[in-house]
């Protein structure tokens, strides 16, 4: 007969941790749960806790889900996330509103100033709002180490033109040397000038407005490298020239006087500085003059203040008989024996065309 042994659980379907001493088990181990995205346990006890039926809503958004490795992304994670970015962007938005508004009623900046205050405050807040965005959605930091590198190698190769036209539009308003209102002519290195008034400096470019409105939008780093060329960086005052050529037997004394008199009755022409008339030279057919004269309001234009004085002098001149001369040539004919001939041929042909 024989006696009943107690069966011994096995090794394999033990729970039982190995003895002190040993490093390794037989024991089978249960695969790592996967786990959130983003914590939503949370909220969703806290929502439940105030309507079954919200809560309700929220366990079925979070049943469907997608498992990625041993991470679960469900419908309510991504509603959650869709959801702070949009809180995020929409605060950051309305933070730098109220920041620029705040900022422009600063009476003691000038506007250079306040344009300035207003670029550094809005990459702040916006620096400020992805943060706050990244630990609302309980991300670790510690996972944009790697990103953080590559970001960085971004920067140095795909993105150094956008940096450099931020740093660049930095620079400028930092330094005063460009600030809208300024009337600029910038010169490319193909040799092309755009001129006209800077509209606003943005992050990337300046905006600036041409005579016949068309807008140009200048990359800011094409400003430290090329020459630019502003009308009014130290003063607004601008001079104007205007050539004008007379007569060789004209009253010298008179034209001058004329000249200037066109000058001081054309309205945007200020009166101190006052306008001068030089004679500039001697020319082919004619005296030539120049008027020179100042004006304060660049951005309205070079071209229409020559046009307002060239008229008025054209109407004086035209009171006082003094006259525009035109180019003129003599020719000169040198006779020889060929010559004479021809002329001698086509006299008979016109004789007996007379005697028919």
């Amino acid at each position: 007969m024989t006696t009943p042994t107690s069966s011994s659980p096995s090794p394999l379907a033990t729970d039982t941790p190995p003895p002190p001493g040993q490093a390794w088990s037989l024991a089978e181990q249960a695969p790592p749960a996967a786990q959130d995205a983003i914590a939503t346990g949370g909220i969703k006890e806290s929502v439940a806790s105030k309507s079954e039926t919200a809560g309700a809503i929220l366990e079925k958004l979070d049943s469907w889900s997608v498992t990625f490795g041993n991470t679960e992304f469900s419908v309510l994670n991504g509603l959650l996330i869709i959801g702070v970015i949009l809180l995020v962007i929409v605060g950051a938005w309305m933070l730098t509103r109220i920041s620029g508004r705040l900022v422009r009623r600063a009476t003691r900046l000038d506007d250079t100033q306040r344009l300035l205050t207003q670029k550094i405050t809005s990459i702040f807040i916006w620096a400020i709002a992805f943060f706050i965005g990244i630990g609302m959605l309980g991300i670790d930091l510690t996972a944009f180490a790697v990103f953080s590198g590559a970001f960085g190698l971004a920067i140095g190769f795909g993105l150094q033109k956008t940096f450099g036209n931020l740093i660049a539009g930095i620079i400028l308003l930092m330094d005063k040397s460009i600030k809208p209102g300024d009337v600029i002519s910038v010169t490319d290195q193909a040799g092309q000038e755009s001129f006209g008034q800077i509209r606003k400096i943005g992050i990337r470019a300046i905006s600036v407005i041409t005579r016949d409105r068309t807008e140009y939008l200048i990359p800011n780093e094409n400003l430290m490298i090329n020459q630019v060329v502003n009308w009014s960086y130290s003063s607004r005052d601008v001079r104007v020239k205007v050539p004008v050529g007379v007569s060789y037997g004209m009253d010298m004394d008179l034209v001058e006087k004329l000249l200037l008199q066109a000058a001081k009755d054309t309205p945007r022409v200020l009166k101190n500085p006052e306008p001068r008339v030089f004679m500039i030279g001697f020319g082919d057919s004619s005296v030539n003059f120049e008027i020179r004269m100042w004006i304060d309001d660049p951005e309205e234009g070079l071209g229409n203040v020559r046009s307002d004085v060239l008229k008025r002098v054209w109407a004086l001149f035209h009171e006082n008989e003094i006259e525009i001369p035109f180019p003129q040539r003599d020719i000169n004919l040198r006779t020889n024996k060929q010559f004479d001939r021809l002329i001698e041929a086509l006299s008979r042909r016109e004789d007996s065309r007379s005697e028919s």
